[in-house]
This record gives structure tokens, C-alpha cells and sequence, in this order.
């Protein structure tokens, strides 16, 4: 069975931000890879657009933020209100 899985792996090359990454990865996601990695340049290049002091390193951070944001957004059961925002008079 690990020999069935290994076969299924791949070995591509990804440039986020200028710099590239060899990745192993499964062959099933690499049309996903690809375009996550396009995702995450395009979101570093905004962030760099709109904020032009920043470094790389600095849009990168703001992109990995939006994600984990995103993320903890998408898993986690929403925070209900305190009670007192809840009830709106008439």
C-alpha cells in the first residue's frame, strides 16, 4: 500500500514570491497546487500594490494571516453574541 501511495507522488517546482519551492506532493492535487501558488502571488502582489513600503516578507505574512483568518473562519462554530446585543427592541 505505501508503495501504491508513493507512486502517486510528484515532485514540482512552485514560485511564491519570486523564490522557488520543490514540493513532493499527490499527483491528484497538483492542478490545486498550482493554483493556490497563483492565489498566493496574487495576493502578495496586492498587498504590495496597495502598501509599497512593505518587503516581500511582510506581504507574505499579510497573505498567510488572510488565510489563517480565512480558515479559522470556515472551521470554527461562530461566537454567539452576548445576550444584550442579541435582543433588539421593536
Amino acid at each position: 500500500m505505501a508503495n501504491e501511495q508513493q507512486l502517486n507522488h510528484i515532485q514540482v517546482t512552485v514560485l511564491i514570491a519570486g523564490r522557488p519551492y520543490l514540493l513532493k506532493i499527490n499527483a491528484a492535487d497538483e492542478a490545486l497546487v498550482h493554483r493556490l501558488e497563483k492565489e498566493i502571488n496574487d495576493k502578495t502582489a496586492a498587498f504590495k500594490a496597495a502598501q509599497t513600503s512593505r518587503d516581500n516578507q511582510d506581504c507574505l505574512a499579510l497573505t498567510l494571516l488572510t488565510y489563517a483568518v480565512e480558515l479559522h473562519r470556515a472551521t470554527r462554530p461562530p461566537v454567539p453574541e452576548p445576550a444584550d446585543q442579541q435582543l433588539h427592541p421593536a
